[in-house]
């Protein structure tokens, strides 16, 4: 339904310990009010009281330094809509919409959002993929000065424009560059298509992946023949496919940068049992649980949010993976599975993973 126009609310009013929402109904007009998406880990209500003309909530701090929020309206004449805040300008942008954002004190974006380094050059690919018989769109980028057709070391990014538009990738890169805390470079954003079922343990991506869009890469974005210098990158479900795809072709990569990968298993996610391939990424992550098949160990830095739901499943992939000769780093950053949470841990995390592999 059309969002309808109200009174310009206070806003939240954020302290150490948590926050106070208002939301003014001086019709009234509306039966419920409450806080989405729910944070998972956070167990304090998400509901609003109405007193007066004002719906409130005071809402507990959870285990973050920030997250991010909807309102969920529902209207007295059957209607329902969720929208941003209209009272917070604290936004972050994202696929399926804005949503406001509310920061603890303790909070600090990193520095590098500041830089101003330049921007490097970019190339469009279209690679076939002979499983699926259709292109697979890469936007290769180039550090700034990187000559064309120099082997340079090269990251390899699931969800690639996503991730370049929600979270500033490139600028992140384009600023270690510029300050030599790494090496002119190359990152090919890999965009997804039919994203459920490429990135859910699919055999047949993990194929495109290591015999169709890496060989493809070859002129555009040449690596030396070191596996150490190729390094694969993804978060949520496009964590879970650049595993597969290693485990599946251990010559793809030399390293990972994991982030709140969705590693359903049977016994503890049957709330995410409506996922249509949940049956194949929990066979398969069962397979790496229990060391089920020949492995080639690599360095794997893995990260996640405290505040999320897939925190037990990462931490079980991450012991596993160490138990089985993997050079594993494992961090939990204080937000959510989030865009800008998963931003929030570049510096260090992934920036010492890549100096590491390159230096």
């Amino acid at each position: 339904m059309a969002v309808r126009a109200r009174t310009r609310p206070a806003g939240p009013r954020v302290d150490a310990h948590g926050v106070d929402f208002a939301f003014p109904d001086p019709r009234p007009g509306l039966a419920s009010v409450r806080l989405a998406p729910v944070l998972p880990r956070a167990v304090a209500s998400t509901e609003f009281e109405r007193r007066g003309r004002t719906w409130r909530l005071r809402f507990p701090r959870p285990p973050v330094d920030r997250f991010e929020y909807q309102l969920a309206l529902e209207h007295r004449d059957g209607g329902s809509e969720l929208i941003a805040d209209p009272a917070n300008p604290l936004v972050a942008p994202g696929p399926f919409g804005d949503k406001s954002v509310v920061e603890f004190p303790e909070y600090r974006s990193p520095a590098w959002l500041e830089s101003d380094p330049p921007t490097g050059e970019t190339a469009e690919l279209a690679i076939p993929s002979r499983p699926f018989r259709r292109n697979v769109s890469v936007t290769v980028w180039s550090s700034p000065g990187a000559e064309p057709g120099r082997p340079l070391p090269l990251l390899v990014v699931h969800d690639g424009p996503e991730t370049a538009t929600y979270t500033a990738l490139l600028h992140f890169l384009a600023n270690a560059v510029a300050s030599n805390a790494l090496p002119p470079m190359r990152a090919a954003l890999v965009a997804p298509f039919d994203r459920d079922e490429t990135y859910s343990a699919s055999a047949a991506y993990a194929r495109t992946l290591a015999w169709d869009v890496l060989p493809g890469l070859a002129e555009a974005a040449p690596t030396p023949h070191r596996r150490r210098m190729r390094i694969g990158m993804g978060a949520s479900l496009g964590a879970l496919a650049m595993l597969h795809a290693h485990r599946r072709h251990p010559d793809a990569f030399g390293g990972l940068f994991l982030q709140s990968g969705s590693y359903f298993r049977a016994r503890t996610d049957r709330h995410e049992s409506r996922f249509p391939r949940f049956e194949r990424v929990s066979r398969f992550v069962g397979r790496v649980l229990r060391d089920a098949d020949e492995v080639d160990p690599i360095d794997v830095t893995i990260t996640c949010g405290t505040a999320e739901e897939n925190l037990a499943n990462n931490r079980a992939v991450a012991r596993a993976l160490r138990e089985q000769g993997y050079e594993v780093r494992f961090h939990e950053n204080r937000d959510a599975h989030t865009w800008i949470g998963w931003r929030d841990t570049y510096d260090p995390h992934l920036l010492e993973l890549l100096a590491r592999k390159w230096g």
